[in-house]
C-alpha cells in the first residue's frame, strides 16, 4: 500500500481548522503536525488552498443489491459516494429479497466484500414475522450497524405495525434500532379525503397525504417505546418542524440515548418546489412547506437534530415518468450532499466545521463506529480534500446508475478533488483507482 503525505493543507476537525501535514501509511493516520519530514518512499500531495476533511459517513443509503440493479448496486453507488467525498455508507434493507435473516445480511457484506469502493455497513431488516432472525443480530454487536424498522409504509412486507412485534424488537434489541417514522392509518385518511374532491392526484399533494401529523405520531411512538426499554433509537430523516420537540440537544452526544437526523433534500427542497420537479423530488417522507424547512435549519444548528445524511434512493427515470400514484418514491443524492451542505457553507448558513460534525464526527459517535470519522493519529485515513473551484451537476459527470439527479444544473463554489478510503487514493481529479475496496465498518459496543 502506497504512503502518502498532504502538505500546508487546512485541516478542518473538530470544531477547529489548522495549517499543517498530514502522514498516511498503512491504510491509517500516523502523524499530524507542520514541516513532517518526509522520504522517498512517500507519495507528497500539494494541500494548499485545500480544505481537508474526515470522509462523510451516510447512515442512510438505498444501494438497491441484490434485486433491484436496474436501478443501482453497491459499485456504482459507492463510486458516486467517493466521488462526492463519502468514504462509509450503511445501507437499508429493503432490496429484493428484503433484508430478513442472517444469511441474506451476510450476502450484502460479501456483495460490499468484493465490489464496494467506500466503506460499508447494512442494517438488518425487520418485517412483522422475523422476530427471532432479527434478535440473532445481538451478537454481531461490534460488525452491524443496526436494526431498521419501517414504522411506515414501505416495499413488501416491511411494514411493521403491530404493537406486540414493536414492544419485542424494542425491548430485546441490543443493538441500536433505526425507524423510518410516518403513521399509516393517517396516510390512509388522508389519501382517501384528497381522492374524494380530487379526480387525479398530483406531486403536489404528497406532502398533504404524508403529512406532519403522519410523521409526529409515528415519532412520538417510536420515544415512548424507547424511553419505556432504554432502548438506543435513531430517528431517521426528520422532515417536520412539530416533531423537533421531541428532540433534545444533549451533550456530551454520546449520552444520548435517542438520537435523529436530517436528510439534505428536507434542509434544500420545499414543497414550493414541486411546481418545477413533480416526481423528481416525491419522497417518503415528503419534502414539505417552507416552514418546516426553516424549522430543520434551526434544529440543525442548535443540535437537536444530530446527524446530515441523504436516504440516497434511486429510481430510473422511467420510474419517476409515471404518474404520481406510481412514480416510485426516492432521490439520488449521495454523490452531491457534501458539495450541497458546502454550498450553504458559502452563503454563510452554516459553518464548515459544523458540517464536518454533522456529516463525520456525529455519525462516528452516534453508532459507536470504531477509528473513524475524525482526522486523529491512529484512525483510518478516510479523507476528502477539498478546494474552491466552482462545479455544476451535469448529465454527463452524474455517476449514479439511474443517470439523473434533482440537483442537475446546480452550481457549487466548492468542489471534491480527492479522497482517501482506508489510506487508498481511491478518487482523484475525476480519476479512479479501485485497486483496493472498502472495508466493513466495527462497531465499540459493549
Amino acid at each position: 500500500m502506497a504512503s502518502y503525505i498532504i502538505k500546508n493543507t487546512t485541516i478542518v476537525n473538530e470544531g477547529a481548522r489548522t495549517q499543517g501535514d498530514v502522514l498516511i501509511k498503512n491504510g491509517r493516520i500516523e502523524k499530524i503536525g507542520s514541516n513532517l519530514n518526509t522520504s522517498e518512499n512517500v507519495i507528497e500531495i500539494n494541500g494548499e488552498n485545500q480544505f481537508l476533511l474526515p470522509g462523510a459517513i451516510d447512515d442512510q443509503v438505498h444501494f438497491r443489491e441484490p434485486g433491484l440493479t436496474h436501478k443501482a448496486n453497491i459499485y456504482t453507488e459507492s463510486k458516486a459516494a467517493v466521488a462526492g467525498g463519502v468514504t462509509s455508507f450503511m445501507e437499508m434493507p429493503n432490496t429484493n429479497p428484503p433484508t430478513f435473516t442472517q444469511e441474506l445480511l451476510e450476502a450484502k457484506y460479501a456483495i460490499g466484500a468484493e465490489t464496494s469502493l467506500a466503506n460499508y455497513s447494512f442494517f438488518m431488516g425487520t418485517s412483522q414475522e422475523n422476530l427471532e432472525e432479527v434478535l440473532k443480530t445481538n451478537h454481531k454487536k461490534n460488525d452491524v450497524c443496526g436494526i431498521k424498522i419501517f414504522m411506515g409504509s414501505s416495499t413488501g412486507n416491511l411494514l411493521v405495525d403491530n404493537p406486540l412485534i414493536l414492544e419485542n424488537i424494542f425491548s430485546k434489541s441490543e443493538l441500536l434500532i433505526a425507524t423510518h417514522c410516518e403513521e399509516e392509518s393517517i396516510i390512509k385518511k388522508n389519501k382517501a379525503a384528497l381522492e374524494a374532491v380530487k379526480q387525479h392526484l398530483e406531486p403536489s399533494d404528497h406532502p398533504i397525504i404524508r403529512n406532519e401529523e403522519a410523521c409526529f405520531e409515528s415519532s412520538w411512538k417510536a420515544i415512548k417505546l424507547a424511553q419505556k426499554f432504554d432502548t438506543r433509537l435513531h430517528i431517521l430523516h426528520i422532515s417536520t418542524a412539530k416533531e423537533l420537540q421531541l428532540f433534545s440537544n444533549l451533550r456530551p452526544l454520546a449520552d444520548k440515548r435517542i438520537t435523529s437526523e436530517v436528510c439534505v433534500h428536507h434542509l434544500h427542497f420545499t414543497s414550493e418546489d414541486y411546481s418545477q420537479l413533480g416526481n423528481l423530488i416525491k419522497c417518503n417522507p415528503a419534502i414539505k412547506a417552507p416552514e418546516n424547512k426553516k424549522a430543520l435549519w434551526e434544529g440543525l444548528l442548535d443540535d437537536r437534530l444530530d446527524i446530515i445524511a441523504t436516504d440516497h434512493a434511486p429510481h430510473t427515470w422511467e420510474e419517476k415518468q409515471e404518474d404520481y400514484i406510481h412514480a416510485h418514491a426516492g432521490l439520488p443524492l449521495v454523490q452531491h450532499s457534501l458539495m450541497l451542505m458546502l454550498k450553504y457553507v458559502k452563503e454563510g448558513k452554516i459553518s464548515m466545521e459544523k458540517v464536518v460534525e454533522k456529516m463525520s464526527h456525529a455519525v462516528a459517535t452516534c453508532f459507536q463506529i470504531k477509528d473513524r470519522g475524525f482526522i486523529r493519529e491512529g484512525y483510518h485515513a478516510d479523507l476528502v480534500l477539498v478546494s474552491e473551484n466552482p462545479y455544476t451537476i451535469t448529465k454527463e459527470n452524474i455517476l449514479y446508475k439511474c443517470g439523473w439527479s434533482p440537483l442537475q444544473g446546480t452550481s457549487f463554489p466548492y468542489q471534491v478533488n480527492s479522497t482517501f478510503v482506508n489510506g487508498n487514493l481511491v478518487y482523484h481529479l475525476g480519476d479512479f483507482n479501485e485497486s483496493q475496496k472498502g472495508a466493513r465498518l466495527q462497531f465499540t459496543r459493549g
